[in-house]
């Protein structure tokens, strides 16, 4: 309980009543969440089953069903709708992984091989695409709306993979990059918020402000692993320059192609990433040290602080606050 209540910025010996209640709530929701999740990614094929609960075991945070329970409290808390939207979003977040990890060529995923290193490359994607079945069929019973924002967010994710594959063709690659965000990760933090408001029968005009304060802490989110790739995670098994070193765009890289137009020191920088030396390792420390680097955590604060401005719309209380300090956990992370 201590872990969940730090990321919500609550001090369990200092915590009024109201905050304790929210705290037990979420760590038993949580609880019934991955009961539920245990439950569904097993299939009845055993083959299939070994696939689909692969990266479900290897761990995760849950973060979304974290947002969808904290939403959730905006009206009648974590009912067994609000559990089943929950594992929902989880589910499609699995399933992206998969698909996510053969297009980036990833080698680690949640401190284990990759999916695709393990089954390769057809396996793994048919592995994603049980799991957003699964989703489907979970989600069948919540309704129409539910359904309607969960096929517009998985075509939002589709699209965001697409223009990051396709890269920038006109205009500003930084803006481009951006958008590719919002779409593929802003977008299920988005959808997490509102489905929490929605089955949690909140006020209809709280589910805007949350979806825009989902877009915003996704986007941070996204910039900030930017930023963590630039160093090495024991947890996780990550090596210092992992997306660098497989092509994937990320800020800090953006940031310094930017640079380097005019920057001799930056081009010189910009020369030893692309090349992939021996001295690879030491050229993504100076990346990590660039202004690059400092400009990609300015930004991602900008983007946690247009969340935070989201939530001023909501009615003030432990359920705005505890958001709130979810948003800024997400930025501070350090893996």
């Amino acid at each position: 309980m201590s872990g969940l209540a730090a990321s919500l910025g609550i001090t369990l010996d200092e915590a009024a009543g109201e905050q304790r209640d929210l705290v037990d709530a979420l760590e038993d929701g949580l609880r019934r969440v991955e009961l539920a999740l245990e439950r569904d990614v097993a299939l009845t094929d055993p083959v299939a089953a070994s696939m689909t609960r692969y990266l479900k075991d290897a761990g995760g945070k849950r973060t979304r069903p974290m947002l969808v329970m904290l939403a959730a409290q905006l009206g009648d808390g974590i009912t067994d709708d609000v559990v089943a939207a929950a594992e929902v979003v989880e589910i499609t977040h699995l399933a992206s992984l998969y698909h996510d990890d053969v297009m980036d060529r990833a080698s680690m995923r949640r401190g284990v091989p990759a999916a695709h290193e393990v089954w390769g490359n057809s396996v793994a994607i048919l592995a994603g695409d049980l799991l957003f079945a699964r989703a489907g069929a979970v989600g069948a019973s919540l309704g129409s709306e539910f359904a309607t924002i969960h096929a517009h967010t998985f075509e939002r994710m589709c699209l965001g993979q697409l223009h990051e594959t396709l890269g920038a063709r006109d205009g500003d690659p930084v803006e481009h990059y951006i958008r590719v965000l919002a779409d593929k990760t802003g977008s299920l933090i988005a959808s997490a918020a509102e489905l929490g408001a929605l089955m949690a029968n909140a006020d209809p005009s709280y589910r805007q402000p949350l979806r825009d304060y989902g877009e915003r802490i996704g986007v941070a989110f996204q910039l900030v692993d930017d930023v963590l790739d630039l160093s090495s995670s024991p947890e996780t098994g990550k090596v210092a320059g992992t997306d660098l070193r497989t092509g994937v765009m990320t800020l800090p890289l953006l940031r310094l192609r930017a640079a380097a137009v005019t920057d001799a020191d930056a081009a010189s920088l910009l020369a030893d990433i692309d090349r992939k030396g021996d001295d690879f390792p030491d050229a993504v420390r100076r990346l990590r040290e660039h202004p690059a680097t400092l400009d990609t955590l300015a930004e991602a604060e900008r983007w946690r602080a247009g969340a935070h401005e989201a939530l001023t719309a909501l009615p003030a209380g432990a359920a705005r606050d505890a958001l709130d300090a979810f948003a800024a956990s997400l930025v501070t992370r350090t893996r």
